[in-house]
């Protein structure tokens, strides 16, 4: 069954923590022009979770592109670095500050993985079922027609009308 056509939105960009911000919010309005608000949350959070791996973990390098693409009924977020190294999801200890950001990527998405891309990078993903597309409402009653009225003229209006107000008082 086809939901939806194609679209896909791609971003390049360093992955530093202000630009992870910007992309955050270049997919929410992004899939809010999709009307597909109901993924806006998870897909901020994992987007956000692979970027900031991205920022702590790949080697010299922190550029990066993001993809966005709903096919079907799925959307497909990605992002592509330029280290070869697979991350791996680690159980994090209970008081840990970090290494659960793949966990929860698992937790909130459909699917997600990593592959390698060519000889000196990689592409981790995840996936998110789109909701089917609301069908339009019903359209809009046509228009009464209004007989049309001439005000009155300036030139009509007399010294001697009272002015009047709009406002109490």
């Amino acid at each position: 069954m086809i939901s939806h056509p194609s679209r896909h939105c791609t971003v390049e960009l360093q992955a530093l923590p202000s630009r992870i911000g910007q992309v955050r919010r270049i997919v929410s309005a992004q899939l809010r022009y999709w009307h597909l608000d109901p993924l806006i949350d998870r897909a901020a959070l994992g987007v956000t979770e692979l970027l900031t791996n991205v920022h702590l973990h790949a080697r010299h390098d922190k550029t990066c592109t993001v993809k966005i693409e709903l096919l079907l009924d799925r959307l497909t977020v990605s992002v592509r670095d330029h280290d070869p190294r697979l991350p791996e999801a680690d159980a994090a200890e209970p008081l840990a500050t970090r290494g659960r950001g793949l966990s929860m990527v698992a937790a909130m998405s459909e699917s997600w993985g990593a592959r390698p891309d060519g000889e000196s990078g990689k592409v981790v993903w995840f996936t998110l079922s789109a909701p089917a597309p609301t069908p339009a409402g019903p359209a809009r009653p046509p228009r009464r027609l209004v007989e049309e009225v001439p005000a009155e003229t300036f030139a009509q209006v007399g010294p001697s009308t009272p002015a009047r107000s709009a406002v109490a008082g």
